[in-house]
């Protein structure tokens, strides 16, 4: 995010001028031309934006998705400056409005055309150099980017994205954005000169050129083909999503800016475009099934704004809470209220792993109100509606995230493996794997733990695996019932390494320290310096000591060969997921034919862990 204000940091001499003449006139400076290229800057950007958001909302857009793969981190990391020709024109612009020949001989009739809201022969002008000077002039300008040497040197990058989103349509060299510029400009710039331009026709004109762009780069066909059979000309005046992302994959047709007519006129009209855009639009491609669904659940509102669907800068990094979303917070606590009230699980990403779709679904509740009893029974209704419509769909796996299987909730999922034992799709927790990474952590020279939680599902699993090394484990818990319950579970011989404390004094020299429970500042004092936090707490605790380190949350790296993965699973570095996440990804590549809920398995968590490396899975 830093990298992306201390662009914007060009634009302070224009907010300068702009402070100056508020100064100056004692009022908004309405009729600035300083004012009006910062407005239109942020206002074509949300253009985009809006496009951007409306494209990957992939529960409103999956199944009129022109090519449905999903953007990897090569073309996030690569269009990543993708607004740098917003920056370009806008500064241009500026420069312009700067030059003492504009200042002395056009300026003042600039002013005079900018109190104008509305000239329609600024309009039919412009509309006639857009046709007879734009059309052609980006035609053939791309046309002969395509060509050697210029599309090696120039042109390729842009074509490096083979799934294009309205962020693709600014992605591009600076020569690409000087001709864009031109071919944007020409317009504007002819009405001005004949003393027809006006306010309204800058807004307008630039505002429909982006909405066009970014609308045709949305990679989500919206276009109805009952438009282009009740007047067959329009398909010769406006293209489709579809017809550039043919012009995309193929490169050899289809070259226009957003009238095919010079297609035609060029002989490089693909004829299959419209016919592919109706079969686009009407859903007839076969959707395939996952066979794969990770059930996540939204953390808490800053964190609600790091879906794929909102901000891909966000989104492709590790979650933090970036001061620059705060702005933003009342508008994602109203979608909180409304996803309360009216929503159902949605799919928010997906991915490829050896031939098998992959996606995550979120249930629309959020951290704190998996803590309401009054919330519990819906969401259990959210989380069985899910299984069963994964199961309808031939879903092979379905792991369930941190809250969505918690043991007050629904037993670990034994609540819906129970009421639908005729399942096909396996129900899958995932801990069995948090176990295993959670141990294969721990030193082998540790000889004592202190366990806090232990008396949860992980705990009694990672307890009753460690005494079974011999190392023992100091257990705070302040029920001797459960205490004991557990450590009758552990074979004779290793019972006595499994120790109950009722405080946290008894851990003071110990320096592992294996947190399933909240600790405070004041509780974490007790731990000796040089102590390592391993933690499978949900939120993880805050690192107080300086003279201790903190681990995060358990978690795998997804194998190399994981294709379409360009989001970051919330704080976790890109290409890792959860362990509940990894979990389920092992269970559906050993095809595995047994839910995994309830209880952890002791004996099989060095057999899941096994596996895990077995397929690539690397611990972080």
């Amino acid at each position: 995010m830093v990298d992306i204000l201390v662009q914007y940091l060009l634009y302070g001499p224009v907010v300068w001028k702009v402070a100056e003449e508020w100064m100056q006139q004692g009022s908004p400076p309405l009729g600035s031309w300083w004012l009006h290229l910062l407005i239109l800057f942020a206002v074509r950007g949300l253009t985009y934006q809006f496009w951007f958001s409306y494209g990957n909302m992939l529960f409103f857009t999956r199944r009129r998705r022109v090519v449905p793969d999903s953007v990897d981190f090569h073309q996030v990391d690569a269009e990543w400056d993708w607004d740098n020709f917003l920056l370009l024109q806008t500064l241009i612009g500026a420069t312009l409005l700067g030059s003492p020949v504009v200042v002395q001989q056009l300026l003042p009739s600039l002013k005079q055309q900018l109190l104008c809201v509305w000239d329609p022969r600024g309009w039919a002008i412009a509309l006639l150099l857009h046709v007879f000077v734009s059309e052609p002039l980006f035609y053939w300008a791309h046309r002969a980017l395509h060509r050697a040497p210029l599309f090696s040197n120039y042109h390729s990058a842009h074509h490096f994205s083979s799934v294009t989103t309205p962020l693709t349509a600014g992605f591009g060299t600076p020569l690409e954005n000087l001709l864009l510029t031109l071919v944007m400009g020409a317009p504007l710039a002819g009405a001005f000169l004949m003393g027809a331009g006006s306010v309204g026709l800058v807004y307008g004109h630039a505002l429909m050129f982006d909405y066009l762009r970014s609308m045709g780069y949305s990679n989500v066909e919206v276009i109805s083909p009952r438009v282009f059979e009740a007047f067959p000309p329009l398909r010769y005046l406006l293209y489709t999503p579809t017809y550039l992302s043919m012009h995309h994959r193929e490169k050899d047709s289809n070259f226009c800016l957003f009238m095919p007519l010079f297609d035609l006129l060029g002989g490089t009209l693909n004829h299959k475009s419209w016919e592919v855009q109706k079969e686009v639009y009407l859903g007839k491609k076969e959707e395939r099934a996952p066979d794969f669904v990770f059930l996540a659940h939204v953390v808490d509102i800053m964190a609600s704004m790091h879906v794929p669907f909102v901000l891909r800068s966000c989104s492709s990094t590790p979650f933090a809470n970036h001061f620059i979303l705060l702005p933003f917070w009342p508008v994602a606590f109203g979608f909180m209220l409304l996803m309360w009230c009216c929503s159902k699980t949605f799919l928010v990403s997906f991915y490829c792993l050896r031939g098998n779709l992959h996606q995550m679904w979120t249930v629309p509740r959020y951290g704190f109100q998996y803590f309401i009893p009054a919330a519990k029974k819906g969401i259990n209704e959210q989380i069985e509606l899910a299984i069963l419509r994964a199961d309808r769909m031939g879903v092979k796996v379905l792991s369930l995230a941190a809250l969505n299987k918690n043991e007050a909730l629904n037993g670990g999922g034994t609540l819906f493996v129970n009421k639908h034992p005729d399942l096909r799709v396996r129900v899958v927790h995932g801990n069995t794997l948090t176990a295993a990474v959670i141990l294969n952590e721990i030193p082998s020279n540790v000889k004592d733990v202190f366990l806090t939680g232990a008396t949860s599902k992980l705990g009694r699993a990672i307890a009753l695996y460690l005494c079974r090394k011999k190392i023992r484990v100091l257990m705070l818990t302040m029920s001797s019932e459960r205490f004991l319950k557990i450590q009758r579970e552990a074979p004779a011989e290793f019972q006595q390494y499994l120790v109950q404390v009722t405080k946290y004094q008894p851990a003071q020299n110990c320096k592992t320290w294996l947190v399933g429970k909240w600790l405070s500042p004041r509780e974490q004092r007790w731990a000796p310096p040089g102590t390592h936090f391993h933690q499978f707490v949900v939120p993880p605790i805050i690192g107080f000591r300086r003279d201790c380190t903190y681990g995060k949350l358990a978690a795998m790296r997804l194998p190399k060969d994981v294709q379409g993965l360009g989001y970051c699973e919330y704080t976790m570095e890109r290409g890792v997921v959860h362990a509940c996440h990894a979990g389920g990804v092992v269970h559906c590549l050993e095809g595995w034919d047994h839910h995994e809920v309830g209880a952890i398995d002791v004996d099989r968590i060095d057999v899941v862990w096994k596996a895990a490396l077995k397929h690539g899975l690397t611990p972080v």
